[in-house]
């Protein structure tokens, strides 16, 4: 029934073909690139740090503190955690699937903060870090100084201050954690022998740091309410956070009546340094500094990675002569050889079919019939994917491939039975189709 209507409604035939290729064209622009299909678990991390902490300590006073916390939430799996030498703690919290990534970092975080208060107060101000992303990273982005006049503690700085936020605010980057030492820090190296003369502790000099470099508001002068004729009316500025280490140096750490003061230069050498030097980056034997990308869950890599250039160039004309960048990994590259190899098979696969009916069929006509039919329903396959929430990737382009053969099978069976219709039983195109798919339709749908 289906086929003869159809047959007798041939116009409209051809109206839902147009549409089927319209809209499998908007699909194919629309639908997320990918090397494999996305089969990962929707996944969040929590990532925090305790400075000069071992890593049992940080097992002990922070990731256990916060996995104790992670009960009751909809969809958890599992979570996995990590302590490090480094100070720093990281667990991954993996959901089922079909879990909104978006929903379960709001309860994570929710969870999170009923455990800061019992976190160590150095952990609170270095702050808790929720974010949703995949473990795999997209690619590595590298500065470097072709001059050498860099060190690579200028060069991370760099990164950290001018490039990491702009690339972080690209629409489907999940995290961009820093590729070597990180931004400038004041580096306070105490010296025990010293600290022991003067009868101080090292919690002497964390208290004394924290109380004298801190931002305050001193107020104004002449604010309502005011005396009779106050025309004055100005802002009181005090002395902000000590930003070199000479004002680290004068810290007064104790002092007595006599006169007699105690400050940090004295215990402690003090200069600007870097935030960590547990890693040390290099490309080409050059200095450099940069990042790595991971992809939020279910962006598209190949318009992440365009975007991610494109903001990079852009940023790149104002960065110090002789500073470039670069990718030495770059998964998109993968991703485009191997869809670009797909769709060359797909050519290819196409026009061996067109070759081969032409050949056996003698016919430009018959041969004709395929070469419609191909586009159309690969088209086609492309607007279910949309509607499925699947992506371009290798597996379905490969499928695609597969499917070919099928697919020119059912048109050869369907023109040859129309054709031994027309000759041996004298029937019209029309009656001759009419009947052909209605013998062969049952064997259609089993192929």
């Amino acid at each position: 029934m289906l086929a003869r209507f159809f047959a007798n409604r041939p116009v409209f035939a051809w109206v839902i073909a147009i549409s089927v290729i319209l809209a499998g064209i908007a699909s194919i622009r629309a639908l997320p690139v990918a090397a494999y299909p996305d089969v990962a678990l929707p996944n969040v991390r929590i990532s925090t740090g305790y400075p000069g902490a071992s890593a049992e300590t940080v097992e002990n006073s922070v990731t256990q503190v916060l996995e104790q916390q992670l009960t009751g939430i909809d969809g958890l799996v599992y979570f996995s955690s990590s302590s490090s030498s480094s100070g720093q703690a990281r667990i991954d919290v993996t959901f089922r699937p079909g879990t909104d990534p978006d929903t379960a970092q709001i309860q994570i975080q929710n969870k999170v903060q009923q455990a800061i208060p019992r976190l160590p107060s150095a952990v609170q101000q270095q702050g808790i870090v929720v974010s949703k992303t995949q473990n795999s990273f997209l690619m590595l982005v590298l500065i470097y100084d072709v001059n050498d006049q860099a060190t690579q503690a200028d060069i991370s700085d760099y990164v950290a201050s001018t490039i990491q936020d702009s690339i972080a605010r690209v629409d489907g980057v999940g995290s961009t954690p820093i590729i070597g030492k990180g931004s400038y820090a004041m580096r306070i190296w105490l010296d025990p022998a010293r600290l022991h003369a003067f009868s101080l502790m090292p919690s002497d000099v964390e208290a004394a740091i924290a109380t004298q470099n801190v931002q305050v508001s001193a107020g104004k002068i002449g604010q309502q309410p005011a005396l009779p004729g106050q025309q004055l009316h100005a802002t009181v500025t005090a002395q902000s956070k000590l930003q070199t280490p000479q004002q680290f140096r004068d810290i007064i750490l104790k002092h007595d009546p006599s006169g007699a003061t105690v400050r940090l230069g004295d215990v402690a050498r003090v200069e600007l340094g870097s935030e960590t030097y547990d890693r040390a980056v290099r490309l080409n034997r050059h200095p450099a500094g940069g990042f790595q990308v991971n992809l939020a869950p279910g962006a598209n890599a190949m318009a992440v990675a365009s975007a991610i250039k494109d903001t990079v160039s852009r940023l790149e004309r104002a960065m110090p002569a002789g500073w470039k960048v670069a990718y030495p990994f770059d998964t998109t590259r993968f991703i485009r050889l191997s869809i670009l190899e797909v769709v060359k098979t797909l050519i290819e696969a196409i026009v061996l079919v067109v070759i081969v009916m032409f050949v056996f069929l003698q016919s430009w006509r018959v041969t004709l019939i395929p070469v419609i039919a191909v586009p159309v329903v690969l088209l086609g396959t492309f607007c279910i994917l949309k509607l499925l929430n699947y992506t371009i990737n290798t597996l379905t382009m490969f499928a695609m491939v597969l499917s070919i053969g099928l697919l020119v099978d059912d048109a050869i069976v369907v023109v040859e039975n129309t054709e031994r219709l027309m000759r041996d039983e004298h029937l019209s195109p029309l009656d001759a189709t009419v009947r052909s798919m209605k013998e062969v339709t049952g064997a259609l749908i089993g192929i």
